[in-house]
């Protein structure tokens, strides 16, 4: 049986056809001619994460990303196909981490507890954590404010060492050694004082010896002089103290008898204070005192006479 050019033209199409489904297919990571578990997981954001992307547990693969879409409530949901028949159990969160520093994210599996395991099209846990380069911003920036002190520091030293300062220290450090100069000099001269009234010196300390000696000698004698001084001056106060509390009393006991005199009527004070007759006497007398003032006042000529030529004429 002759079979016609056309037909292999068409069996050679399909054929290339078909190889090219299969090589895309399988370039894309899609399983041909094996079962796949289709999972899904819900992420806020997915920077980095891409289509055929791989989900790993442990670093190995055991699938990939095979579709990302939008939602109304602006979360992307994840549609991840598992070659094989896997165990997952439902509590697993499929984590969605960073594999490089270029940013580059993959769906790794953490693997829960449980004999309950994930069936196809179910919704795993997901949770998004930080990439490298987020991990290292915070010391980052720690590191930016470090090196902005350490800038500070070096420009703070650099103007410290300008040339004027460097001058100053140079004069500082001259005045400083003249300084010690002049005590090394000083120094000098009162070891030569010293030297040559060393003698002086001596009978000095002697005689400081000898008198702090005699001090320690005569310390019972001297004790005993300054316990007398002591009893005599607290005798001398004690007598003092007697003789005028006895004169206070003396003076207390006259004033006492004087006050009872007067009381009693003897003497003038006396008399004075208790006679009522002589109150009555110098009550009129005021009166009688104060009457003729006001008619003094009021008729002056009847005892006041003065005349020009040396006469007058009396009012009677």
């Amino acid at each position: 049986m002759k079979i016609a050019n056309e037909t292999k033209v068409g069996i050679l199409a399909a054929f290339s056809i078909t190889l090219l489904i299969i090589g895309y297919n399988f370039l894309k990571g899609n399983a041909i001619f094996s079962n796949e578990t289709v999972l899904y997981a819900r992420y806020p954001r997915v920077d980095g994460l891409g289509v055929s992307k791989p989900v790993l547990i442990n670093g190995f693969q055991i699938g990939r990303v095979d579709k990302l879409q939008l939602q109304s409530d602006g979360s992307i949901l994840a549609t991840l196909k598992i070659k094989g028949k896997y165990e997952i159990p439902k509590n697993s969160i499929a984590k969605l981490e960073g594999t490089d520093l270029l940013g580059s994210k993959a769906i790794v599996m953490e693997l829960g507890t449980g004999q309950d395991f994930a069936q196809d099209g179910d919704t795993l846990n997901a949770n998004v954590a930080k990439g490298l380069l987020e991990t290292v911003q915070p010391v980052q920036k720690k590191a930016e404010l470090i090196i902005t002190k350490m800038d500070s520091i070096l420009t703070s030293v650099n103007s410290i060492l300008n040339p004027n300062f460097q001058k100053n220290v140079d004069k500082s450090f001259n005045s400083i050694a003249s300084t010690l100069s002049s005590l090394e000099a000083t120094s000098k001269k009162v070891d030569n004082l010293v030297g040559s009234e060393g003698s002086r010196v001596s009978a000095i300390l002697a005689n400081v010896e000898a008198i702090s000696s005699n001090l320690k000698k005569n310390n019972e004698k001297i004790n005993g002089i300054l316990n007398n001084i002591g009893n005599i001056t607290d005798q001398v106060a004690a007598a003092n103290f007697k003789q005028t509390i006895e004169n206070a009393n003396k003076a207390m006991a006259d004033l006492q008898t004087i006050v009872n005199k007067v009381n009693n009527g003897q003497g003038t004070l006396g008399m004075l204070v208790n006679d009522t007759k002589m109150y009555e006497n110098l009550n009129n007398a005021s009166k009688n005192l104060d009457n003729l003032m006001i008619d003094l006042k009021q008729n002056p000529k009847r005892y006041v006479h003065f005349s020009v030529f040396g006469g007058g004429k009396k009012d009677n």
